[in-house]
């Protein structure tokens, strides 16, 4: 736990998207029923219309059914908001607790018992933020009487603050069900979220706030930044997506005004690709480190009009492709790291001169995915003892394989001016739950780069 401990010494900001997440396990009869409820037919399709969001529940049951066809994690907006009733009606919610990236972030770093850990959300309605541990180094900036002060979330909640429910269907493998004459059987455990997308939801820092980031620059180590997903394109009071990032490049760069505070973006999945291309030209450039999945990667690089590239990493899934298209973003992006998380790998990429071995970055990889592995065992991470049950889960059984087509890959890529490392996950048989370990990976993974780094003297 020596690297570990190194990180608890950190203090980290994290903002902004925080909600509920309303889960349920899915079950053979509840997928049936939505099957017959519409007819194989319709949900067939519309599964062939491929929905990008979902405006009515036939939308909401092809992209599941697709999902669970594939055996693939997935992420689809919810833009209807009369669909609530609906979805409550049809759905008994297992558990509810936070969801949201930053708010994951920042219950997860505050349970390790991090030195401080200040959460910020421009939308803290009361359930929300009672779903933040009870943890005194964790913090929510106020202003009064014009000075920054910090409370915890639960003394800092307003009333009239909207919430926003995510709903996500965790699914198991070999959960069979027809679809008409055909049998499914469901290859891969993993989760489809129906995130709500609505436009009393946004992301930016409240304007009182604002000029405060350069002092909570000051108080911390690192920033990890995420939610950017959840921008729309345009408002109908007249705002759109060029604003709110110009709002985020100005709260980075404030950030970063007193001291040169390190800046992780978690990237997510944006369905559009105007506002993906807009979020990675505009946001990618200012942090030092970006972290996202295989998927992910695919769909930057195809927004940077790297398209045949993407196709490949979608289509074959090989390390090859996923280095060279990491390659390609570290350059034109000119990122210190980037981190790809994948359920089988994690990788890192860097320039060369990176103040870090390649032995370093492979124990902050180690870090990142025992930490996963221990939440995806228990659940939930409550203390820094959690960590030993992360160690206790073995890497997956392709493991060699990664390793054996890692080392191929480095030899037909030119590698020689770059740090590129890979290591194998500790995958859990049955996870309690996936929500949140890619957030975990890379949390985990940023701070212990962080810790490493300020031991060198180089934070």
């Amino acid at each position: 736990m020596g690297l570990l401990d190194d990180a608890r010494e950190l203090s980290i900001y994290t903002a902004y998207n925080t909600n509920v997440d309303a889960i349920t396990f899915l079950d053979e009869e509840t997928v049936q029923g939505l099957i017959d409820e519409f007819g194989a037919e319709a949900v067939r399709k519309r599964m062939d219309e491929y929905p990008r969001e979902i405006n009515e529940p036939l939308d909401f049951v092809a992209r599941l059914v697709h999902a669970l066809k594939t055996g693939k994690p997935m992420a689809v907006p919810l833009v209807n908001e009369e669909l609530h009733t609906w979805f409550d009606s049809h759905f008994k919610y297992d558990i509810e607790r936070m969801g949201g990236q930053a708010g994951i972030i920042a219950n997860l770093l505050a349970s390790l018992d991090f030195r401080r850990v200040i959460v910020y959300t421009p939308h803290l309605a009361r359930k929300q933020a009672e779903m933040f541990v009870d943890r005194p180094n964790l913090l929510y900036p106020v202003v009064e009487d014009g000075r920054l002060t910090f409370r915890h979330p639960r003394e800092a909640y307003r009333e009239n603050d909207p919430i926003k429910v995510n709903r996500i269907f965790e699914f198991r493998a070999g959960t069979t069900f027809k679809l008409g004459s055909e049998t499914v059987r469901v290859p891969f455990s993993g989760r489809f979220i129906v995130s709500a997308r609505f436009e009393s939801i946004r992301i930016y820092t409240e304007p009182e706030l604002k000029p405060f980031l350069p002092e909570i620059g000051l108080q911390v180590d690192g920033a990890i930044l995420s939610g950017y997903q959840g921008i729309k394109l345009r408002y109908s009071d007249g705002k759109d997506a060029n604003h709110y990032l110009r709002e985020a490049k100005r709260d980075i760069l404030l950030l970063k005004r007193e001291k040169d505070v390190k800046v992780h973006l978690e990237f997510a999945s944006i369905q559009n690709r105007e506002l993906r291309k807009k979020v990675i030209y505009n946001l990618f450039p200012l942090v030092d480190s970006v972290g996202m999945d295989e998927a992910e990667i695919a769909h930057v690089l195809n927004a940077l009009g790297y398209s045949k590239l993407a196709d490949r990493i979608f289509t074959y899934n090989r390390i090859e492709d996923t280095v060279l298209g990491g390659k390609i973003l570290v350059d034109e992006m000119n990122l210190e790291v980037l981190q790809i998380h994948t359920i089988y790998y994690i990788m890192y990429i860097t320039h060369a001169d990176n103040p870090l071995s390649e032995g370093e970055l492979r124990s902050s990889l180690e870090l990142a995915t025992t930490l996963a592995a221990a939440r995806a065992s228990l659940g939930d991470i409550t203390s820094p003892e959690d960590f030993k049950v992360g160690m206790k889960v073995p890497y997956n059984e392709y493991g060699e394989f990664v390793k054996l087509r890692f080392e191929e890959a480095k030899r037909r890529l030119r590698t020689r001016e770059y740090k590129v490392v890979i290591i194998p996950t500790r995958l859990v048989r049955n996870p309690v739950s996936t929500v949140g370990l890619g957030d975990t990976i890379s949390a985990g993974a940023f701070t212990s780069y962080l810790a490493m780094l300020r031991k060198k003297g180089k934070l």
